[in-house]
């Protein structure tokens, strides 16, 4: 067991440097990984999504493992299950999504201004919107019509 956790170990320290560390240059420079003391005698494994090693040449190739690996204490965050780190910048991605969005409200306001005035007049009922006749309430009448406002 002992020599596939060292295979591992030997496969992961190449993915890393064929692909780079998910960590940023300068920690990598200035800070040394200390020992975890919450982990006691559990192996402390790099910090190496499973999504960034090779595709084949595991014992379980989807899940990119060997039989008898030992976990990584963070085995949910660096399966091949867990978050992807983005490769876009934010300031990159929120300008993107700045100009789909613009894009998107430019179209609807096009649409918006370019919709032809309704060709017809709108339909009204004489006595307050046929109140009496409907049953209404009085409370829901329509506004009530006047000749003064009809010669304006």
């Amino acid at each position: 067991m002992l020599a596939m956790n060292t295979i591992t170990l030997r496969r992961l320290a190449a993915s890393r440097r064929a692909f780079g560390s998910a960590r940023p240059a300068l920690q990598r420079l200035y800070s040394t990984p200390a020992k975890d003391p919450q982990l006691g005698d559990y192996p402390q494994l790099p910090d190496v999504s499973r999504a960034v090693l090779p595709p084949t040449g595991w014992w379980d190739n989807q899940m990119r493992r060997n039989f008898g690996d030992t976990l990584h204490e963070k085995d949910e965050l660096y399966s091949m299950w867990g978050l992807d780190v983005p490769k876009v910048p934010p300031k990159t991605a929120l300008f993107q999504f700045g100009i789909a969005a613009s894009l998107f409200g430019s179209i609807m306001l096009f649409a918006y201004l370019s919709t032809p005035e309704m060709p017809a007049v709108k339909r009204s009922y004489p006595y307050d919107g046929l109140v009496k006749e409907l049953g209404g309430l009085e409370e829901n009448r329509a506004k009530p019509e006047s000749l003064e406002a009809d010669e304006e």
